[in-house]
This record gives structure tokens, sequence and C-alpha cells, in this order.
């Protein structure tokens, strides 16, 4: 008994609470603060009054709150709804796509077995190193895949990213037991459901920190947009919030803009508050999805980083 107590107050002795641990926690909250204020002021500015923006600059707690910014964005009605679809149909579609893909090679190159491995691992590499420019890219794919206005040209170049492989490749190599794969080969699996039924179930951790980082980038991607489409009813989001913004700088800068358009507005155009809205319109789904992806997010980075 006098062993265990022992024991007992050597354990509390060490979980107690050091300065150090004290000095990390303030810093975290101070970053954390730091990351978040351009968050709230963000969304405030959406709310906040244009006069208001115009007299006393942004303030994270305006004196005069207005649902102008927000309700010039919504005026768009039908194409912003056109527009949120568009982008979510890349980013859900683009994102299960690329991870097949990507998860594909991985498992491939990372099979110590396969002749091809060191070969497609140069080969994947190639691309990180050597780009042939945006003007090339658009050459490629608008004169010889004839895809110019099409949504295959939001989703193929962002499917597959050297970087995301590469984690994916060692979270395979470091996490998942070779023994495994080498049983289901002797009671008669095949590559195909060696991968589908054993390794990918496995991946769940680093898919979900792999995609995420697709959706993200498929969210925000505006540049393939802006090059390849043309049709109103197939511009993402990302696209038509930036024809908004070029929009009210036209009827601001724009002298010879008639009195009925500057009073369809309004009276006051709201470059400001319409501005932050704007950017509310597109963090705001991420936003909320983040949350429930921060724990898989965390997980499939750092497991398959270290062996042992």
């Amino acid at each position: 008994m006098a062993k265990m107590k022992n024991k007992d107050l050597e354990m509390s002795k060490k979980e107690k609470v050091t300065v150090g641990q004290v000095i990390l926690a303030i810093i975290l909250v101070l970053c954390t603060l730091f990351a978040f204020m351009p968050v709230e002021l963000t969304f405030v500015a959406a709310f906040t009054d244009e006069k208001s923006i115009v007299e006393n600059g942004f303030r994270f707690w305006p004196k005069d709150w207005s649902l102008t910014g927000m309700s010039t964005v919504l005026k768009y009605g039908s194409q912003l709804a056109r527009s949120y679809f568009i982008t979510i149909l890349v980013t859900v579609s683009g994102t299960f796509m690329g991870l097949l893909f990507m998860s594909m090679f991985a498992y491939s190159i990372s099979r110590r077995d396969f002749r091809l491995s060191k070969f497609l691992s140069i080969y994947l590499l190639i691309p990180m190193l050597f780009n042939g420019g945006t003007l090339s890219g658009y050459i490629i794919f608008t004169s010889y895949y004839h895809l110019k206005d099409s949504l295959w040209l939001l989703i193929l170049p962002l499917c597959v990213s050297t970087m995301n492989v590469i984690i994916l490749r060692t979270y395979i190599a470091n996490s998942i037991p070779g023994e495994l794969m080498e049983a289901a080969k002797i009671d008669g699996a095949g590559e195909y459901r060696t991968f589908f039924q054993i390794t990918l179930p496995l991946l769940k951790p680093s898919l979900a920190a792999v995609g995420f980082m697709m959706a993200t980038a498929y969210w925000n991607d505006w540049q393939n947009a802006l090059l390849y489409i043309d049709t109103d009813a197939k511009k993402p989001l990302q696209l038509l919030l930036i024809n908004i913004q070029k929009s009210i700088e036209f009827l601001l800068n724009n002298s010879n803009v008639p009195a009925s358009a500057r009073a369809a507005m309004g009276g006051t155009i709201p470059q400001y508050s319409a501005t932050m809205a704007t950017v509310l319109v597109v963090i705001g789904p991420i936003m909320v999805v983040y949350p429930f992806f921060q724990k898989y997010f965390i997980k499939g980075l750092t497991v398959g980083s270290v062996k042992g």
C-alpha cells in the first residue's frame, strides 16, 4: 500500500502545471486571438452601416448596424443559388475523385514488390518541380482537349496533388502493417480486393485530412473559372463574387452610370460592407464544416509521420 501511495504522489507531482506549460498556453491563446480577430472584423463589417465605415473606419463593435452590404450580395438571388450549387458539385465530385485516384496511386508506389514504384514516384515529382505555365495549360485544355466552358476544367486541374499523394503514401507505408497485406494475398485476395477491403478502410484518418485540404482548394478556386468558364449558369461562387465586386467598383468609379442605376442600389453603394459580405459568404461554409474534420485532420497528418 505504501508503494502504491508513493506512486500516486509521484504521478500527481508529474501532472502539476509547470511554468513552461503556462507560458505555452498564453502564447496559444494570443495566437488564437490574433487569428480570430480578422474573422470577427469581417463578420461585423459585413453588417455595419457604410457611412459608419467611411467616417469611423473598421471597428470591432460599430455604432450603426445595417444589412445593406449583405442584401447587396443577396440581390443576385437565383444566380447566387446556382453558383453555390456549382461550387458544391465541383467540390464534392472533385474531392471524391481525387481521393480515389491519389489513394490508388499512393498504394501502388508504397508496395515494395511493384516494379514500377520508383519510376512512378519520380514521375509524380516532375510536375511538382517543373510546370509548363498557365498559357501552355490553357492551349492544351482548350485547343487539344476541347474543354472550354466545361465543368471538367474546374475539377481535373486540382484533382491530383503530389504532396497529397506523398501524405497518403507515407501513411500506408508507416501505419498499415505490410503483414496484413501479405496475409490477404495468402488468403487469395487480389490487389483490388486488398486495396478496397483492407487498405482503404484503414486510410480514413489520412483521407479525411487530405480530403479537407482538397475541398478547401476546390472551394476557394476562382482562377480556373475565370480562364475557362463563360456561361453564367456554370460560374462558381467565387467567380460570381468577383463579378459582384467589379460591378460595385464600376458603379463607384464610372461617372457615366445613369442615376436610375444608382437609385436601384439604394442611393449609397456599400463598397466596404459588401466586400466583407462577399468574404463572409465564401468562408462561412468552410468555418461550419472545419470543426467536424479537425480531429481527422490532425490525426491523418501526424499518425503516418513517425515510425513505431
